[in-house]
């Protein structure tokens, strides 16, 4: 026996989430290229009671910490501080503090929000994508990663179609590494 408490030890899924164009791009001069309400309501949906993990330039776009989340902001500057978010050096300490959250908050998942990078990073390590196909071709300056489809496995698909407060029709997507229950 290692004297450890049933249940104690819980998975944490780490999960990627991006509204995604069908080009691949994921944002544009600092911000997205498109606007869908409908996609920032099932973000918050996703995300809510979640640690999130994201670069500097990702939180400067979205302006200010997003509520009922623990807003983690990975940056090498060590002067760069805003309101009601954790500045963490690296992406190692970003996870670590996002760990910790999670056990605390009985979330089971980290939600690593953006930029490229921090996606590329953390594409290995990652248990999910939940997507947003933007059923469009933006111009951009930033991009979602490649998805392999040796190592991922779509679960679940759901098409909407162009909402009132939407620029165009966008499809909800989830996958989960292949081999993964």
């Amino acid at each position: 026996m290692s004297g450890i408490e049933p249940g104690t030890l819980r998975k944490i899924d780490i999960v990627l989430v991006a509204a995604v164009a069908e080009n691949g791009v994921i944002g544009r001069d600092g911000g997205l290229p498109w606007r869908l309400k409908s996609d920032l309501q099932y973000f918050m949906a996703v995300t809510m009671n979640k640690p999130l993990i994201m670069g500097r330039r990702t939180f400067q776009s979205i302006g200010k910490a997003l509520k009922g989340r623990t807003n983690i902001v990975v940056t090498r500057d060590p002067d760069f501080a805003a309101a009601d978010i954790v500045v963490a050096p690296s992406l190692s300490t970003a996870l670590a503090v996002a760990r910790g959250d999670a056990l605390r908050r009985g979330a089971d998942a980290i939600a690593i929000i953006g930029g490229t990078d921090i996606f590329a990073q953390m594409m290995a390590a990652a248990d999910r994508l939940v997507l947003t196909i933007v059923h469009a071709r933006p111009a951009g300056d930033t991009h979602f990663p490649e998805i392999d489809p040796a190592q991922w496995r779509e679960v679940e698909r759901r098409e909407h179609p162009k909402g009132p407060q939407d620029d165009c029709a966008f499809t909800f997507l989830t996958y989960i590494r292949q081999g993964a229950a």
